[in-house]
């Protein structure tokens, strides 16, 4: 049976993938014919999609198709209404009750020998049903509920996580932005800074600071830790800004007498949104692991309030006898930091889709070089 492309090969035979992973004679009938080049079809068909909408309705777009992205979000979603739902708001003068019964430092009587009395296992199975209990992650030595404190510590870590990623944003971008949009010694100068910065290990430098501010509370620790994350996305900025300002538009606002400022973040930074919102995901899903490293060395959230990370390193001496009390605060831990990171991710590939059809691309050709190559009847007789 013959194609336009050419002779179909026989099932289950191998002939027809060339090195890249297409079908050779697509080339061949490409260059003779006068056909479009695949990658140019898959374009083609992207900008049919997409035309008429919006720069934002093209991102949104994308980014609810990035399957990873969006379990992410609903995972992410779900800690947040966890955690706060579960035992009520406690910050700012703010005093709300949740639907739990305990409270984070409240000690109530042990039960269950302190262990979980969370079970998942069906009475037909042999189990004892499935209930959550008085105290489903446990009790610590003193008779804390466990489930409680773990809310709280996410309550406290989420918190620090999304105001350190609007510190650092705003510092990243209107230092970036700054400094290449204007050039010279301003430029020089905002970068020294930056780099004078960036040569100290930042947990060093986050431990002397946090050092300092210690006992100010959580939403301190916060702002210092933003200003201290921000140098990768103030040169990611500085490097779109220095590209941007050459661009025909900005000389359009110039001859129309716009400020400075006014190209800046009205004309400038717009068209680099997706380099900060992704920069931005990044920051955030790197400082809950910042906030847990301080917190274990006892520079984080100081007590009687608690973090993720202090809940760590606190019983980090129980691991063996009672790893319950490890186990929650790090699991939480982990989820929320590979959530943020495919948020980004998503992100990323929802504002430059460029990226992910070359890594399909490559992905392509991985395949077609593991494949194994056809045996010609002529080379089978040699």
């Amino acid at each position: 049976m013959s194609t336009p492309f050419g002779p179909t090969p026989p099932v289950g035979s191998d002939v027809g993938f060339g090195d890249d992973g297409e079908d050779p004679r697509n080339a061949e009938y490409i260059r003779t014919h006068g056909g479009v080049d695949p990658e140019k079809a898959e374009n083609a068909i992207e900008l049919k999609e997409v035309e008429g909408l919006s720069l934002g309705r093209i991102v949104l777009r994308r980014f609810l198709r990035h399957r990873a992205a969006m379990i992410s979000v609903a995972v992410l979603a779900l800690c947040v209404i966890l955690s706060f739902s579960s035992i009520g708001i406690n910050a700012f003068g703010l005093h709300t009750s949740g639907w739990w019964k305990w409270t984070y430092d409240a000690v109530p009587d042990p039960e269950n020998g302190t262990a979980p009395t969370l079970s998942l296992i069906p009475q037909w199975l042999g189990g004892h049903g499935i209930s959550l209990g008085n105290h489903p992650f446990g009790q610590d030595s003193i008779g804390h509920d466990m489930f409680s404190r773990v809310m709280r510590g996410m309550q406290q870590s989420l918190m620090i996580v999304f105001v350190c990623g609007i510190v650092s944003t705003f510092l990243g971008t209107v230092i970036g932005a700054v400094s290449g949009f204007f050039g010279g010694f301003t430029d020089a100068l905002l970068m020294r800074f930056t780099d004078l910065i960036i040569i100290v290990p930042l947990i060093l430098l986050a431990a002397i600071v946090s050092h300092v501010f210690a006992g100010s509370g959580s939403f301190v620790l916060a702002l210092v830790l933003g200003a201290l994350v921000w140098t990768s996305l103030a040169r990611l900025v500085r490097g779109e800004v220095l590209a941007l300002r050459e661009r025909e538009f900005v000389d359009a606002a110039r001859v129309a007498g716009a400020s400075s400022g006014r190209i800046i973040f009205r004309h400038i930074l717009p068209n680099a949104v997706g380099v900060i919102i992704v920069s931005a995901t990044l920051t955030m899903s790197a400082t809950i692991l910042l906030e847990t490293a301080l917190s274990y060395l006892g520079l984080g959230v100081q007590a009687p309030d608690v973090s993720l990370g202090s809940l760590i390193s606190e019983y980090e001496t129980s691991f063996t006898t009672r790893p319950w009390l490890f186990w929650w605060p790090g699991s939480f831990i982990v989820i929320i930091a590979l959530t943020i990171n495919f948020i980004g991710d998503g992100l990323r590939d929802a504002f430059d889709p460029r990226q992910r059809r070359a890594l399909n691309r490559a992905a392509r050709q991985q395949r077609s070089q593991a494949r194994p190559k056809p045996v010609v009847e002529g080379e089978a007789a040699q």
